[in-house]
């Protein structure tokens, strides 16, 4: 058996998944690419349905230890604890570009997996961001704003560029998966922030 060969195969699965969807893609062409026995797919995972489920947990299990890190600004001030979430998870997402793209474009597919996922993780990541924000409200560190609205516009903004990646690169010129990009784009969703939820007594970002 090949060394790493697990997570061989989870590499060459979203690589393939990324370039000819999930349908698109057999087991033996993930086999191929990762340079394994098929018997080592079923051995890790069953089927490409629990491959598939694997590298959705994979991903929203590390996500959402990048937000509950950020959590833990909580009690420092609403606003500190939003930008370290967001920084956290901005990071993330540029640091695995691939799976982040593949799986924010599963999640537009309507299945029994991405209910289930929905009905977990996304559930949880609702239930952090309300609390930052209905604490921000309380101690009057932000505006009022419509929590549901606020989250699909903060979820947009860090999901889009990833999601889209072949338009940006492509017609923007723009790398998401560039430490750079991660930097640039973190000031302009800072610049967001402040528009839509610091009161004026409050500092703004240092955005430079």
């Amino acid at each position: 058996m090949k060394k790493n060969s697990k997570d061989a195969i989870v590499n060459a699965a979203i690589s393939l998944f990324n370039t000819n969807g999930f349908h698109g893609t057999s087991i033996r062409e993930i086999a191929g690419k990762a340079e394994v026995n098929v018997a080592n797919i079923s051995y890790y995972f069953q089927s490409k349905e629990g491959l598939l489920e694997y590298c959705f947990m994979a991903y929203y299990e590390n996500y959402l230890i990048e937000l509950e890190n950020g959590m833990a600004e909580l009690e420092s001030g609403a606003y500190k604890c939003l930008k370290k979430v967001i920084e956290n998870l901005m990071n993330y997402h540029y640091q695995n570009s691939h799976l982040s793209r593949f799986i924010l474009r599963e999640l537009s597919v309507d299945s029994q997996i991405v209910r289930e996922m929905m009905s977990t993780y996304s559930v949880k990541e609702r239930y952090f961001f309300t609390q930052i924000l209905e604490k921000g409200m309380l101690r009057k560190e932000f505006n009022k704003v419509n929590i549901n609205y606020f989250i699909l516009q903060l979820k947009s903004l860090l999901s889009m560029p990833f999601l889209n990646s072949q338009y940006i690169s492509e017609v923007l010129h723009i790398f998401p998966h560039e430490k750079y990009f991660a930097e640039k784009y973190l000031k302009e969703i800072y610049r967001w922030l402040d528009s839509v939820l610091t009161i004026d007594t409050l500092p703004k970002s240092n955005i430079g």
